[in-house]
C-alpha cells in the first residue's frame, strides 16, 4: 500500500504545506475567532507564514478578517456538531482508536468535514507489516470512501448538491458516480454504518459510522484494511463493533474526561463495548 513515506520529496513537501494550512483552518473553526499572532503561537508557526496562509484562504472565501481577528468565511460550512473542537475530539478519540486496532487488527481513524473535503484528524496504524494508512491532516473528497460518505450523509443538503455540481472526480475506478452515491447515502442514513471497497485506496475495505452529538454530527469513526484480509466475517464483526465504539467516544466527550484503557479491551458476545 502506498503511503506518504513512499512519495517523492517534492510531493511530500506539498503534503506538509497543505497539512499546515488545514491545521490552521481547523484552529480557526475550533476557536471561532482568533488573531494571527495567536494562531502562530498555537501552531508553532512564524507569523509571516500564518499571514501567507490566511491571505490564500481569504482569496478563496474560506476565512474572513473582522476587527483584527479571523473567522470562517462564507464558502466554508463546518455544519453542526462544531461545539466539539478538533483538539478535544483527537484527545478523546485516541483510546478508542487503539481499542479498535486491538479488536479489528486494522488501522482506525477519526475524520471531520471541512467544506467539501474529509480531513483525517487522527489515526492509529495497524501493527501488521501490510496495512492501509491515510495521511493525518490530509484530505479526501466527500464522495470517496465510507468515512467520507458518513460525513456527507449528515451534512446539510446543499453540500451534496455543491459537490455534485462541481463534478464527481473518481479517485479510483471504484469511486461512486452520482446515482450510486445518492443511493449509498440513503442506505447509510438508514443503517447507520457505511462500507466501501477500494473507493479511496485501491484494494482496501473501509467501514465507518457517524459520531453524533446533540447538535449534529461531530465526525466519523472508521477502520480501514486490505481487502485480502478483511473478508465477510471481519466486515460483519467490525460493523457491529464500530457503533458501540462511537457511543463510548461520545459519552467520553459529554463527560469531559478522556476514557483511558484499563487492562485489555474486548467486545462482549452480546455486542457491548468493555474498556
Amino acid at each position: 500500500m502506498t503511503t506518504a513515506r513512499d512519495r517523492p520529496p517534492e510531493e511530500a513537501a506539498e503534503d506538509t504545506s497543505f497539512a499546515r494550512g488545514l491545521r490552521l483552518l481547523l484552529a480557526i473553526a475550533d476557536r471561532g475567532a482568533i488573531r494571527a499572532d495567536e494562531l502562530g503561537t498555537l501552531l508553532d508557526m512564524p507569523t509571516s507564514t500564518v499571514y501567507r496562509y490566511l491571505r490564500t484562504l481569504a482569496e478563496f472565501g474560506f476565512v474572513d478578517r473582522r476587527g483584527g481577528v479571523y473567522e470562517l468565511g462564507p464558502r466554508l460550512l463546518i455544519g453542526s456538531g462544531s461545539t466539539v473542537s478538533s483538539e478535544r475530539l483527537i484527545r478523546h478519540a485516541d483510546p478508542i482508536l487503539r481499542m479498535l486496532v486491538d479488536e479489528t487488527g486494522e488501522t482506525a481513524m477519526v475524520m471531520r468535514r471541512v467544506g467539501l473535503s474529509a480531513v483525517c484528524l487522527s489515526q492509529v496504524d495497524s501493527s501488521r507489516p501490510l496495512r492501509v494508512s491515510l495521511d493525518v491532516g490530509g484530505s479526501s473528497p466527500l464522495h470517496a470512501g465510507a468515512a467520507a460518505r458518513v460525513l456527507l450523509a449528515f451534512a446539510p443538503p446543499e453540500i451534496l448538491e455543491e459537490l455534485i455540481g462541481q463534478g464527481l472526480q473518481p479517485v479510483t475506478p471504484a469511486t461512486l458516480g452520482e446515482a450510486e452515491l445518492r443511493a449509498s447515502l440513503h442506505s447509510m442514513a438508514q443503517a447507520g454504518v457505511a462500507t466501501s471497497a477500494g473507493e479511496l485506496v485501491p484494494g482496501s475495505i473501509n467501514i465507518a459510522v457517524p459520531l453524533l452529538g446533540d447538535d449534529g454530527i461531530v465526525g466519523a469513526l472508521g477502520v480501514i484494511g486490505p481487502e485480502t484480509r478483511c473478508g465477510t466475517a471481519w466486515r460483519a464483526r467490525t460493523a457491529r463493533i464500530l457503533p458501540f465504539a462511537a457511543e463510548t467516544l461520545m459519552t467520553s466527550l459529554a463527560a469531559g474526561t478522556a476514557m483511558g484503557l484499563s487492562g485489555q479491551s474486548r467486545i462482549a458476545d452480546e455486542g457491548t463495548l468493555t474498556l
